[in-house]
């Protein structure tokens, strides 16, 4: 249960998340939890996860046994980078795919945000990649910081990072399991 945020404006790119984990009903928040970031650093590229708070570590010890970092530079490089991933997902770390017959495709029980200077993107659970022209949010508190980024967004005043704070913030205000502190990163456009 989180909130992450990713936010395109004025040539500047920022991503940010929340500080909460959630175990059942219990909330560790980051005063009790040192690792309690949400945003990995993947060679130019910020990733922020939603998903069980095991996803961070298997993201970080998969992209660190590989050669060279991936490329997220297009839906497509990422869509590919996510796919080999899933496999390792199941191989490696275990991944339970359950047997929703419903579901087409196997999830990969956790949706993330990537920025970098070539743009803002999501990956969902069933790796289906977009690619944000404005602003975007995942996770449960998403509604929230959704509607906060869609009401700041035109303020002149306000910068990408700005915004991308502005929505964990009222996710935060407004949602059980979203809680401050905020990590955020910003960077220029390509």
């Amino acid at each position: 249960m989180t909130t992450v945020t990713v936010v395109r404006k004025d040539g500047r790119i920022a991503i940010a998340s929340d500080t909460l984990t959630k175990w059942g009903g219990g909330k560790e928040s980051a005063d009790y939890v040192a690792n309690h970031e949400k945003i990995l650093r993947v060679g130019d590229s910020y990733i922020a996860i939603t998903g069980s708070a095991t996803m961070k570590l298997i993201l970080a010890d998969y992209f660190a046994s590989l050669e060279a970092p991936p490329v997220f530079d297009t839906a497509i490089s990422i869509f590919r980078v996510w796919n080999t991933l899933h496999a390792a997902l199941k191989e490696q770390y275990f991944l339970q795919v359950g047997d929703d017959k419903d579901d087409e495709l196997e999830s990969s029980r956790m949706d993330v945000l990537i920025a970098n200077r070539h743009g803002i993107f999501g990956v969902a659970a069933h790796r289906t990649v977009q690619e944000f022209s404005k602003f975007y949010a995942y996770g449960s508190g998403s509604p929230y910081a959704l509607g906060a980024m869609y009401a700041a967004w035109r303020a002149p005043s306000l910068d990408a990072e700005s915004v991308a704070r502005l929505g964990v913030m009222a996710a935060a205000e407004f949602h059980d399991e979203s809680g401050l502190p905020v990590q955020s990163f910003v960077m220029d456009e390509e």
